[in-house]
């Protein structure tokens, strides 16, 4: 478990245990880099008053604050709520095929569309729409209600109780017909999975679709945008994964590794752990981490073939699973479909939001 007795903490009479530090996050949102290096160095555990939290910087008290069971989630952030592992079982075998099927078509039509174009977006374009496609092909989904579905996989729909009503109300016929009539999609299966004295409640089967629509959000399509623009802004090293795609897997993982889709992962502390008090907040910073140089060598520098990239997490197992299967289809759809893809020139817009970080466009000629 996390031991962060490192730091000592000035005490005045009433007050609570807090060191002194440097700026705070919300004063590093275009370019956070600078002041993570200063965090990693000088404070490697320091409580951010503008911010509300207590920040860990370094990859090695980043890594163990994840699985520390004294720090839960917070509300919003990523988790492992029990609907996961009953999808994480039914993501598996011909489900998995399912759903690789459904990523590998759905890459393909969407990258055939930027063919006959000379320039495009591929945020907008591409990665924005990729995992909703994927999850609405996976699943079953009518066609024509991709773009209800897309607004929401960006959403969160299936966390509220609100979102659950409307997502249980849309999936009630189609779950009659599937009990009915199971096919192959990934509804079928999970209509078909048996729980604890039976099959999985109508309920049950919609916080399962609402979990994996949530992998479909925004996260993956942020992790993927990054991916891409990282291996564009390498050709020779792209040049490399068309050749030899074998390879993607690796390359991903360094994507994440240096851009993670969410920079901040908050916790909440239960009990003590050192001088963090119980019921306090803990910002880990995937960020700072992932560019530890007591870690990684040459941290900031984009490295395909990195052979120990080690990313801390991208969110749940569904949401690595289908991330990871969008990144290697994805990129396999567009270097068969836009064999001369390469990044357009002009200015590049900056990601102007800290916790969630992405290019907001790609523009590409085609």
């Amino acid at each position: 478990m996390l031991c962060l007795t490192e730091v000592t903490v000035p005490r005045t009479a009433g007050a609570p245990a807090r060191p002194p530090g440097p700026p705070s996050l919300r004063t590093a949102v275009r370019d956070p880099y600078p002041l993570y290096r200063t965090l990693r160095t000088h404070h490697p555990l320091v409580y951010d008053e503008p911010f509300g939290a207590w920040l860990l910087s370094r990859h090695g008290d980043v890594r163990a604050a994840l699985a520390d069971p004294r720090l839960v989630p917070v509300a919003g952030h990523p988790a492992a709520p029990e609907a996961e592992r009953p999808l994480d079982r039914a993501l598996r075998g011909p489900a998995q095929a399912a759903l690789t099927a459904a990523v590998e078509r759905s890459a393909h039509v969407l990258a055939r569309r930027l063919a006959a174009r000379a320039d495009a977006d591929l945020v907008a374009e591409f990665c924005d729409w990729l995992p909703t496609a994927t999850a609405v092909a996976a699943l079953g989904l009518p066609y024509e209600e991709t773009a209800r579905v897309h607004s929401w996989c960006r959403a969160g729909l299936g966390r509220s109780e609100g979102g659950r009503r409307e997502l249980g109300a849309f999936l009630r016929p189609l779950t009659a017909r599937r009990r009915a009539h199971p096919g192959g999609d990934l509804l079928s299966v999970l209509c078909a999975a048996r729980g604890d004295g039976g099959p999985l409640s109508d309920d049950t089967v919609t916080g399962l679709v609402g979990t994996l629509l949530g992998a479909s959000g925004e996260s993956t399509a942020r992790a993927l945008a990054s991916f891409l623009a990282n291996l564009l802004d390498h050709p020779r090293q792209l040049a490399v994964l068309r050749a030899r795609p074998d390879l993607v897997p690796g390359a991903w993982a360094e994507s994440l590794r240096r851009d993670p889709p969410q920079h901040i992962v908050l916790r909440r502390a239960l009990a003590p752990v050192g001088v963090i008090p119980a019921g306090a907040t803990v910002a880990c910073l995937l960020g700072a981490a992932g560019r530890d140089p007591e870690r990684f060598t040459d941290p900031d520098r984009y490295d395909a073939f990195r052979t120990d990239p080690g990313p801390l997490a991208h969110g749940t197992r569904p949401d690595a699973l289908l991330a990871a299967l969008t990144a290697e289809h994805g990129l396999r759809a567009l270097l068969s479909a836009l064999p001369g893809l390469r990044r357009a020139p002009g200015a590049r817009q900056l990601p102007d939001d800290l916790v969630h970080r992405s290019p907001r466009t790609l523009r590409v000629r085609v």
